[in-house]
């Protein structure tokens, strides 16, 4: 299986090359500040006691406090929570918002417990993370299967613990508790201003071009969505049933109706059936990986036929996958700009907590249009100017802004 945390190093070495950053630099990125491993006990429905594995990684805080997802998922482990962190620290950076990088997770298939478990499982990691987490040290957020509810028990026993509510101690909170309106769209909301300003950089009206999108799920559907009702064109997506696809497009109002009621996108009808690996493959004028990592990579990235690919979920495009895309002029929109919607309205919601206030949705909306648009373009600039793929040109940008963070403030203190 692919390392995650080895691909988010290779790339972050290529960027550092086209900009010379110094290697007293790039060794700070290079690993992170902090890594918990936490044990985490849980008492389970039949009195039996079980050990969970649980992290935290606090990449980097140059910029502000820690901030990245906590999710509950098997597959969990220290690479790939290493990898996500690092990921933050660019992400964040690249969209230009004051936090630094972090990720964790407990390795555990949720769906296997009951919902007593399952808070149990998560006050017992709060309790753990409690010393080592705060609203100006490290905010987490939902992530994969955690959500609102998950990030209150947290806050509960954290306020428990220390004895005052902190609301911006953690982002993705329910609205009675301090959530921020637009959340649970920002991700993809997000993607789509990417995805307009992309359009008018390579002069295509909507009309023209054509979507498939891996993944209908929170992201991957709200992002259909958006496509749908701005009259662009989705000819196929998935979720973990299968996929669908329809080349004159599909109606994606009537297929969220099919999949609330039967759960899955596949039996769709006026839809033929794909596979997800084939959805890949498709002859669309845009991909948009919205599903799991690795879905791109050496063994498959010569049948891709899309000609520009947004990366909506982390860690879709392997390095070799990157090559192989650039050899072929397909042009890859990274994660770590695509997706920042979701870590920047959690930042509003942080900002929000801290100065009691509460912005509409709309308002939302507004603040992320204006950061993530000026964001593309200054990636797309780079990338034009040094001749260099979408990525390395973000992962350039991130570590220009934190190379002068490092000279003009952090280095100094370690001068005392």
């Amino acid at each position: 299986m692919q390392n995650q945390f080895e691909n988010a190093l290779q790339q972050l070495d290529k960027a550092a090359k086209v900009i010379n950053l110094e290697e007293e630099v790039l060794t700070q990125l290079r690993t992170p500040d902090r890594i918990l491993q936490i044990k985490v006990p849980v008492v389970m429905d039949d009195g039996s006691l079980k050990n969970f594995e649980g992290y935290r990684v606090q990449h980097n805080n140059w910029a502000g406090p820690y901030k990245g997802g906590l999710r509950y998922f098997p597959s969990v482990d220290l690479n790939e929570v290493k990898a996500l962190a690092l990921w933050m620290t660019i992400k964040c950076s690249v969209a230009g918002i004051p936090m630094g990088g972090g990720k964790g997770g407990i390795t555990v298939d949720p769906k296997k417990l009951s919902p007593g478990e399952l808070e149990r499982m998560t006050k017992s990691f709060a309790r753990a993370l409690a010393p080592n987490i705060g609203a100006q040290v490290d905010v987490a957020a939902p992530d994969v299967y955690t959500n609102g509810q998950i990030m209150a028990w947290i806050l509960d026993e954290y306020t428990k613990i220390t004895g005052k509510e902190e609301l911006a101690l953690i982002t993705g909170k329910p609205m009675e508790r301090g959530g921020s309106a637009g959340r649970d769209r920002a991700t993809a909301m997000g993607a789509f201003y990417v995805l307009k300003a992309l359009l008018e950089k390579i002069n295509l009206n909507v009309f023209e071009t054509a979507i498939a999108i891996q993944g209908f799920g929170n992201a991957g559907g709200v992002m259909a969505e958006l496509c749908f009702a701005d009259g662009i064109k989705v000819v196929a997506t998935s979720d973990s049933s299968g996929g669908i696809y329809n080349e004159a497009g599909l109606n994606i109002a009537a297929l969220m109706k099919h999949k609330q009621s039967t759960g899955a996108v596949t039996g769709f009808s006026g839809a033929t059936s794909v596979t997800n690996e084939a959805l890949l493959e498709l002859p669309v004028t845009i991909l948009i990986p919205a599903a799991l990592e690795n879905q791109i990579t050496g063994a498959n990235a010569e049948r891709i036929k899309a000609k520009y690919i947004i990366e909506l979920a982390n860690g879709p495009v392997t390095p070799e996958g990157d090559e192989i895309l650039a050899k072929n002029g397909i042009k890859s929109v990274p994660d770590v700009l695509a997706n920042s919607g979701g870590v920047t309205v959690s930042y509003f919601e942080w900002e929000q907590n801290i100065k009691n206030e509460k912005w509409t949705e709309a308002d939302v909306f507004v603040k992320l249009k204006e950061i993530i648009v000026p964001a593309f373009e200054d990636v797309w600039n780079k990338h034009l100017d040094k001749q260099i793929d979408l990525r390395t040109a973000a992962f350039a940008r991130a570590l220009e802004k934190l190379r002068s963070l490092w000279y003009n403030d952090v280095r100094k203190k370690f001068n005392n």
